[in-house]
């Protein structure tokens, strides 16, 4: 019995260090790469620009996706928690139907016109890991 219960402590410990690590990142990493971007604007263009407009700067029932207003809504929350409205909301004429994958690309898509930096990997389409990173408006300065 201490046995197992010594495993899953070790366990446990090992699953939550890389969360505590990763705790710290935010939309100024590089979170998504360009390939994901690229998709991303394909299928904004097929799901999303019809309300939110081609330049994502929103339409009459539909708010901004990029620029100060969107980003002051979304300041201090997670990449998850955009994920989560978009992909139970939107589009707003089918919600939920987009896929994880699909929902992953367009925010990659909207972080790209946002001007946050690209980086060398995609973005996940798990809301868990997509909880971890922050969406800050102002660039964190760099701790020495």
């Amino acid at each position: 019995m201490k046995i197992k219960l010594f495993l899953l402590a070790v366990c446990t410990l090992v699953a939550v260090l890389p969360a505590q690590e990763s705790t710290s990142r935010s939309v100024w990493d590089g979170v998504y790469n360009d390939k994901q971007a690229m998709r991303g604007a394909a299928l904004y263009s097929e799901h999303c620009a019809r309300c939110h407009g081609g330049a994502l700067t929103g339409g009459e029932e539909a708010p901004p996706l990029v620029g100060g207003a969107f980003q002051s809504n979304w300041n201090d929350l997670t990449l998850g928690d955009l994920f989560d409205r978009i992909r139970r909301s939107m589009p707003a004429d089918q919600p939920g139907k987009l896929r994880r994958e699909q929902v992953a690309d367009i925010l990659a898509h909207v972080l790209r016109v946002n001007e946050f930096p690209v980086g060398s990997t995609e973005l996940d389409n798990r809301v868990e890991y997509l909880k971890q990173i922050r969406f800050e408006t102002v660039k964190p300065e760099k701790q020495k």
